[in-house]
């Protein structure tokens, strides 16, 4: 669970508690999407060895994202947002070896392209945002102790 202030379109706090709710696995998930149609409409279904290589970097977009979200841990977080946005960039070059191989036309490319770069943005201020940010995570969560608990409820007993 990440409680996230001030990202994105409202500055108000909303806390994640799966990552499939965040925007920036939505999109990878998507990106994962446009390569599978690309591999059901282009000759890059029999280009194996480009294939295999933009099946691995597009889905470990997605999975670095769900893998650092579900380990609680901020810094944890950061370091598997860092491995996706590299692996995200991966998936760009491969385009532009797809572009050149003459698998997919110029059109497809621009907008896989906008896609991709957009994705590396976001996911890019979402480190820099919890890099700002004083949580640090789920696990580092320190359980109320006895004293803590909220004690209103309680009489005094006498005897």
């Amino acid at each position: 669970m990440f409680e996230v202030r001030g990202f994105g379109k409202s500055s108000c706090m909303a806390t994640i508690n799966r990552f499939e709710d965040l925007e920036i696995w939505q999109l990878a998930f998507n990106q994962t999407k446009d390569f599978d149609l690309l591999v059901e409409t282009t000759p890059l279904a029999k280009d194996y060895e480009l294939r295999n290589q933009m099946n691995s970097s597009s889905g470990s977009v997605m999975d670095c994202i769900a893998e650092g979200f579900e380990r609680s841990g901020n810094s944890e977080f950061k370091n598997m947002l860092v491995i996706a946005k590299g692996s995200n960039g991966e998936f760009r070059s491969q385009l532009y070896r797809c572009l050149n191989r003459k698998h997919i036309i110029q059109q497809n490319f621009d907008e896989l392209y906008l896609k991709n770069d957009m994705l590396g943005r976001k996911i890019m201020t979402f480190i820099q945002y919890l890099q700002k940010t004083e949580y640090k995570g789920q696990r580092y969560k320190k359980e109320e102790s006895p004293s803590q608990l909220q004690t209103s409820n309680l009489k005094p007993q006498t005897k």
